[in-house]
């Protein structure tokens, strides 16, 4: 019977925008971390995964709802939970022991059992030699190490790992995933419980016993992919493929807000993000779909090797591109619709009439921005004016991010223009001139 070591029970959890809007971030979030396990959690970008996960550790209180450890409410900061971040978080003016104790000095740990508890962690993940180095004097794998050897030393229960090896090259990751697998597996370390945060869909079936796809919008889970293989495994077999294709069927399928978006479409409003999708890399997947060996249809997985884009930048361009109307996402596979062919096959004009019509039919954000400039009688708007509109469900670096891919596509099909220096969106001067009514 399995153990239940911390559970969340109906979570939610909002935000206030500097405007004093909210938005809710999670919504009746249900989940439960057993001992012996661990746990991969993937989805998009900005769906509550990583505050999931702050309020596990009790960095944040949850607004509604249970947060249990060891079946004891979680009120903050729990001394069985450690959490590695991805941006390392190291204090730089401090060398690696120094580093390693801190939380053992917060603790009241005292000096000398604390210098033998770091030495010890920072031997066991592999630093030793450098525990007078700054962090400065590192690579980014051995920083990370670093700030896992300071979540180890605390001798957690329960380990939270918040994309902790998507800073690194695939290399480095890779032999530091393997590390703290092994680690595991040998039980070097007390840890009963492990929970990671990752947008690399291999990594999550290499490491994890169960896989959950969070939805967005508000984030919540909405599938969940239990794997029995036992460790170590084998990154070609067969079964390692067949289940990093399942992962990619269950987060291509199904919807980020209920009743909205099913396998072949994508509906946006007004105020949602945007698929972060550059021009080049869609234009570059439409036309790697028309050619041998795909032909039109492609397995996601074995496309993401062949353009050497990462799962989060595939499956964001393929968004992007489900949104549009060039491809539908069926089942782990991308399929080519005929406007997709027909776009490879048109020149550069035609491809920009053809976006411009995509966009505006698709894309409400840019739909309300030309809509502002037609009414408008200088045809000048600042960004300002829509990064405010934005704000309202998004948050800050959210509204930037939304508003620059939109100015990118607007752009480029020739919508409106830009001016860098300004901020300014203006209609484009010789619009009246050119036809962009597709043929």
């Amino acid at each position: 019977m399995s153990n239940p070591i911390i559970e969340l029970r109906s979570v939610d959890k909002s935000f206030h925008s500097a405007d004093g809007s909210t938005r809710l971030v999670l919504q009746g979030v249900d989940f439960t971390l057993n001992e012996g396990e661990i746990v991969a959690l993937l989805g998009q970008s900005g769906s509550g995964k990583s505050t999931m996960l702050r309020i596990m550790a009790g960095l944040i209180q949850a607004d509604k709802g249970q947060v249990l450890y060891k079946g004891l409410p979680v009120y903050g900061a729990t001394k069985g939970i450690s959490m590695v971040f991805q941006s390392f978080a190291l204090f730089p003016w401090l060398t690696v022991q120094m580093n390693v104790e801190l939380g053992l000095e917060a603790q009241g740990v005292p000096m000398k059992e604390r210098e033998k508890r770091a030495q010890a962690a920072i031997e066991m993940i592999g630093l030793s030699g450098f525990e007078g180095a700054l962090p400065r004097e590192l690579s980014g794998g051995m920083r990370q190490r670093v700030g896992i050897a300071r979540a180890l030393v605390l001798e957690p229960e329960v380990l939270l790992m918040d994309e902790a090896f998507s800073a690194l090259d695939v290399l480095t990751g890779e032999r530091l995933r393997e590390d703290i697998l092994a680690l595991w597996n040998n039980k070097e370390i007390p840890t009963k419980a492990i929970l990671i945060v990752s947008h690399n869909i291999e990594e999550a079936v290499m490491m994890a016993d169960r896989v959950l796809i969070f939805a967005s919008d508000p984030g919540r889970v909405r599938a969940e992919l239990p794997i029995t293989l036992e460790h170590p495994r084998e990154v070609e077999s067969q079964e390692v493929r067949s289940l990093i294709d399942n992962v990619y069927g269950l987060m291509t399928t199904g919807s980020p807000r209920a009743g909205r978006v099913t396998d072949l479409e994508v509906k946006l409003q007004l105020g949602d993000r945007l698929p972060e999708a550059d021009i080049n890399r869609m234009e570059g997947v439409l036309e790697l779909l028309t050619e041998e060996p795909f032909n039109g249809r492609a397995d996601l997985p074995q496309l993401a090797e062949d353009t050497e884009l990462t799962d989060k930048e595939l499956l964001e361009v393929s968004r992007a591109l489900t949104l549009l109307g060039f491809v539908h996402l069926v089942q782990g596979d991308i399929v080519i619709t005929q406007l997709g062919i027909d776009y490879v096959q048109s020149v550069k004009v035609e491809r920009q009439k053809t976006f411009y019509k995509q966009v505006l039919e698709n894309v409400p954000l840019i739909a309300y921005i030309r809509h502002g400039l037609e009414q408008d009688r200088s045809g000048d708007l600042p960004e300002d004016l829509f990064l405010k509109l934005l704000r309202f469900t998004l948050n800050q670096a959210e509204a930037e991010r939304a508003l620059s891919i939109a100015i990118e596509w607007g752009r480029y099909g020739e919508v409106f223009e830009y001016n860098f220096n300004t901020g300014v969106i203006h209609l484009p001067k010789d619009e009246k001139s050119v036809d962009m009514s597709p043929n």
